[in-house]
């Protein structure tokens, strides 16, 4: 029985350890199942982590996308508020002064002397009481000898290269006493150059002035992707600034509004676009916010009440659709005088409003036509350049001066000009006209019309007055516009009461502009003393 017990026990004891086999097999594929079924979560879950992300990369990068939009718009509506928080005044004339700035004197190798011969490194060893017993004292003379002699030569080479250093030390400083000389007197020669430049400014030369503020704008940030030309002419008969100011397309203006990412396409797109009026109206106030920053920096930097009328023109560079030729349309026009100015806040003001209803400017309805205005001032009426040349021999000029006509030749002559420029014209008799010398007709159409024309043989300013009266004589005559020309000049409150109406001002510098567009020379040189009237 007891062998028949011991038989049994070893089948089961491998049935159990094979149970316990499969049972460990179970666990381990159980197991394996396990981790694979939690690795599939884990890689399911950042995946879908990752696409989570990305999702709310895009959404950011869409909402970044407009961000910049709308900080590029703000950029752009707010040159006023910019200009008003920013410090502006005259230049200041010495600050324009460069510093002197001297050579520096660098001797090099030459600045210390070179230490001279010792002794110490010649003299032989003294020979000791053993080395004179054997005939050292006469090697000791011997090599004495040679060493005085070779002291005494190093010592004359010693000096003779001293000597020739400190001669190099003098040329050396001579040199750059020289330079430091030139260095000052160039410096000084700025400077005095500054000082004759200011004095002219101050004293309201025509060339100086124009040079002076051309500076002054220039200095004017604008946003980016603004042309940064703009040019400035200063007329000294009517204390007028002229500013021609190269503006932007209306491409500037962002066309898009908002941007969203679409996830069943999964692309970024624009979402909003700005309407084409909405992109008119922007661009409108950013060219009107251009003109007010230019009023602006112009009142503010002038140093001695010079100018008194400031007259700007918005103009851009553009292709004709039609011809494919560039053209240069101006989109804004306007005038304002020191005191009309002064009663602008700027700071609350709308841009577009100001300009027009304030001062009366002339705005381009579709810029995006590039629909042009006309311009008050054409520049090259004021260019300095142009309209106030110097003379080489100025006793050789042989261009008639105005001021030498007759009363009546200077009416003649008036009437000429606008013959040459294509109108029909009347002129008046001395008495009896209604304070009118000359009726000029345009047969353009569309355009043309009745132009009442007065002239003013004048050597000061002309009188508001007279500009009023001829107003009052537009309107009796039915006329389109009346025209004024003077040899001399308009004072603000002229400028500010034309503003708006149906009024043209042509001072001297304006008069020989007109001449010059049709090839006739002439110059205004006026009388020493008195005033001279037609």
């Amino acid at each position: 029985m007891v062998q028949s017990g011991r038989g049994s026990t070893r089948p089961q004891q491998v049935a159990a350890a094979r149970r316990a086999e499969q049972q460990r097999r179970r666990w381990e594929e159980q197991e394996r199942k396990r981790l694979e079924r939690e690795q599939a979560q884990q890689r399911k879950a950042a995946e879908r982590e990752q696409r989570e992300a990305e999702l709310q990369r895009k959404i950011d990068d869409a909402a970044a996308r407009t961000a910049t939009v709308e900080r590029r718009l703000a950029d752009l509506t707010g040159i006023v508020s910019r200009a008003v928080a920013r410090p502006t005044g005259p230049l200041d004339f010495d600050a324009l002064k460069p510093a002197a700035r001297e050579p520096v004197l660098d001797l090099g190798a030459d600045a210390k002397p070179q230490q001279p011969p010792r002794w110490e490194t010649f003299a032989p060893n003294v020979p000791g009481m053993v080395g004179r017993a054997f005939g050292g004292r006469a090697r000791y003379d011997r090599q004495l000898a040679i060493a005085k002699d070779s002291f005494a030569r190093a010592q004359q080479a010693h000096d003779e290269q001293e000597t020739a250093r400190q001669r190099r030390v003098v040329q050396a400083r001579e040199r750059h006493a020289v330079q430091v000389a030139q260095a000052r007197r160039a410096v000084e020669e700025q400077h005095q150059r500054i000082d004759r430049w200011r004095a002219e400014v101050l004293a309201g030369d025509r060339r100086a002035v124009s040079a002076y503020y051309q500076r002054v704008i220039d200095a004017v940030p604008v946003p980016d992707g603004f042309p940064s030309a703009r040019r400035a002419a200063y007329v000294p008969e009517s204390t007028l600034l002229l500013i021609e100011w190269d503006l932007p397309g209306t491409s500037v203006v962002p066309a898009e509004k908002e941007y969203q990412y679409i996830k069943t396409r999964d692309v970024i797109e624009v979402r909003k676009s700005r309407p084409a009026e909405e992109i008119r109206r922007t661009y409108q106030s950013i060219v009107s916010q251009v003109a007010l920053q230019a009023l602006h920096v112009a009142f503010r930097a002038d140093p001695r009440s010079l100018v008194e009328t400031v007259v700007f023109n918005g103009v851009t560079e553009a292709v004709d659709p039609a011809t494919g030729q560039q053209i240069r349309p101006y989109l804004i026009t306007l005038r304002a005088t020191r005191e009309h100015f002064g009663k602008v806040n700027l700071a609350q003001a709308d841009p577009v409003q100001c300009v027009r209803k304030h001062f009366a400017a002339e705005v381009s309805d579709h810029p995006e036509a590039l629909t042009p205005v006309e311009p008050l001032l054409h520049f090259d009426m004021a260019d300095p350049r142009i309209v106030d040349p110097q003379d080489v021999i100025s006793g050789m000029d042989r261009r008639p001066n105005l001021m030498d006509l007759t009363p009546k030749e200077f009416e003649s002559f008036v009437q000429n000009l606008f013959d040459r420029l294509g109108f029909d014209t009347k002129l008046f008799q001395a008495s009896g006209d209604g304070g009118i010398d000359c009726i000029a007709y345009d047969p353009t159409p569309i355009r043309g019309g009745k132009y009442v024309i007065q002239v003013k043989q004048y050597s000061k300013t002309v009188p508001p007055t007279a500009v009023r009266d001829l107003f009052g004589t537009v309107h009796d005559q039915g006329a389109t516009k009346g025209i004024l020309i003077t040899t001399s000049g308009f004072g603000p409150s002229s400028h500010e009461f034309a503003n708006g109406k149906p009024l043209q001002l042509y001072d001297g510098t304006r008069l020989l502009g007109l001449c010059r567009q049709i090839g006739i020379e002439a110059r205004i040189v006026m009388p020493p003393k008195g005033k001279r009237t037609k």
